[in-house]
């Protein structure tokens, strides 16, 4: 091969000779790669038409080889600096396609942090959902009566009308057929028992729980089929004797469960409780009949004039008032005249105490026609009892 410069004929094309130890070594491009004279020289001697006459840049001298290792790469561009526009290779001159160079970009400035930005509010001012804004850390949702406490406002909803009218119209089924009989009386009685049994849970806050439902109402059921086999004299010993039973099956229901202690203690309690109000509720059917007579419906006058929209200490005055009322009235067609006024307050004020149970905390509408409907007139059972044997 001569020294001659390449003219962009028809021969070979200088980069593709190779490097020494392999095909198509030329001495020339070695002696040009090892003294950087030669390589400036070499260069400065292009003069054919090349794919990018224009646009191409000076090569780079390369520095001398001292290895075999770096002989190999002696060949390869430098690498351009950070932000700079890229060298084109040498041996790029001869064809094929070659980056292009790009202008460098400045650095772009940083961008201010943003202000989180609150919650939108509705025009009622309370939030759309129960959730504040998003933290690192999490923020736990407040339930409603916490957030009517921050408010100034109550966390006690009353059931309302519809619930006191389910309980009137079981109180009267109570008074209707204690006057007939106690398998009559069975009837309403037993759905009282049931819907105690499951408005308790529900107001614990305990749902599903079926297993205690179900065990709090065979109770129930178990102190039922004891009055009615051992008669109304051994009501008392009835009654305490299942509740005991009950209290001992539902601990060691609860000691065989593999949930966590705390929750196996809520279980315990809240099952004990439904057991034992499902159980007293039978505290109607241990009753003398006219009692129970008086008793259940002055305790559906006392919660209807309960429900009434009145404000709450003219609202419980009303209350024991008509109840008085309706026992007098009651009482005049059962033998107990007058007394019957005593009867219907006590029974009303018991009542009320669970109607200001069934209305704690924000309660949900299924406690409402639940507890609210039952527990007035399970709580008024002992009463019942104590007064109506006390009065006759």
């Amino acid at each position: 091969m001569s020294d001659q410069p390449y003219d962009g004929g028809t021969g070979p094309a200088p980069y593709q000779q190779g490097y020494e130890g392999y095909e198509g070594y030329d001495p020339y491009w070695q002696q040009a790669y090892e003294d950087p004279q030669a390589a400036q020289q070499y260069t400065q001697q292009w003069q054919g038409q090349t794919w990018e006459t224009q646009v191409q840049q000076p090569v780079q001298a390369v520095q001398p080889v001292q290895s075999p290792a770096q002989a190999e790469t002696a060949y390869m561009p430098q690498q351009a600096p950070v932000q700079q526009a890229p060298v084109q290779p040498a041996y790029a001159s001869y064809g094929g396609p070659q980056p292009q160079a790009q202008a460098p970009q400045a650095p772009q400035a940083p961008q201010a942090p943003q202000a989180p930005q609150a919650p939108r509010t509705p025009a009622s001012g309370e939030t759309t959902s129960g959730y504040g804004p998003a933290t690192v850390a999490g923020n736990a949702r407040i339930t409603d009566a916490q957030r009517a406490r921050l408010e100034g406002r109550s966390p006690i909803i009353e059931p309302g009308m519809q619930p006191a009218a389910l309980t009137a119209l079981l109180g009267l089924l109570l008074s209707g057929t204690a006057a007939i009989g106690s398998y009559a009386l069975l009837v309403p009685l037993v759905v009282l028992q049931a819907v105690t049994a499951a408005g308790w849970f529900r107001l614990n806050g305990m749902w599903p729980a079926r297993q205690g439902i179900a065990l709090a109402f065979l109770g129930a059921l178990a102190a039922d089929a004891v009055l009615l086999a051992a008669g109304r004299e051994h009501g008392p010993a009835a009654i305490l004797g299942t509740l005991g039973v009950w209290v001992l099956l539902s601990l060691v229901l609860q000691l065989r469960s593999h949930a966590e202690p705390d929750e196996r203690m809520y279980g315990l309690m809240a099952t004990v409780a439904s057991a034992a109000l499902a159980i007293i509720a039978a505290g109607h059917l241990a009753a003398d009949p006219d009692a129970v007579t008086v008793g259940a419906a002055a305790v559906a006058v006392a919660v209807l004039a309960r429900a009434l929209p009145l404000p709450t200490q003219a609202s419980v005055a009303v209350s024991l008032l008509a109840a008085a009322g309706a026992g007098i009235a009651v009482g005049q067609l059962t033998g107990l005249g007058a007394k019957g006024a005593l009867l219907g307050g006590g029974a009303a004020v018991c009542a009320l105490i669970g109607h200001r149970v069934a209305s704690y905390d924000y309660p949900s509408k299924f406690v409402h026609f639940t507890a609210g409907v039952a527990l007035p007139l399970a709580a008024a059972a002992p009463a019942v009892y104590v007064l109506g044997r006390a009065l006759a």
